[in-house]
């Protein structure tokens, strides 16, 4: 029993670090925001979205089940800078299309031609 104890602690530890909203270092996207496509959007405004997008994860966490942020923490970490704008559109993506009926998701015989 003893030797369980590390291993349930550790465990327990885990959870309640993917209980809250990761730290992301959005300062790269952000700087690279001038030179980006949107007309007016500077490195101030791509700031002021991605507190705000932050802020609305932290009142939301706890509505997204532990598939959906594990998969939207990786989708949004890949190919470059994080993003809590992207993490934010990626999770309400997730909890829309869990509630979508079966037939109408890919896979479904309803789906095929």
């Amino acid at each position: 029993m003893p030797a369980l104890m590390p291993m349930l602690l550790m465990g327990t530890q885990l959870m309640l670090v993917a209980d809250r909203v990761p730290e992301l270092n959005v300062e790269p996207s952000c700087r690279s925001a001038p030179s980006g496509t949107i007309k007016g959007r500077d490195e101030s405004a791509c700031k002021r979205d991605e507190q705000d997008a932050r802020a609305k994860l932290d009142q939301e966490w706890g509505q997204f089940n532990t598939e959906q942020r594990t998969h939207c923490v990786r989708l949004s970490s890949l190919g470059g800078a994080p993003s809590y704008v992207e993490l934010l559109t990626c999770l309400e993506m997730a909890k829309q299309s869990a509630t979508l009926p079966p037939e109408s998701k890919l896979g479904s015989d309803r789906s095929r031609p």
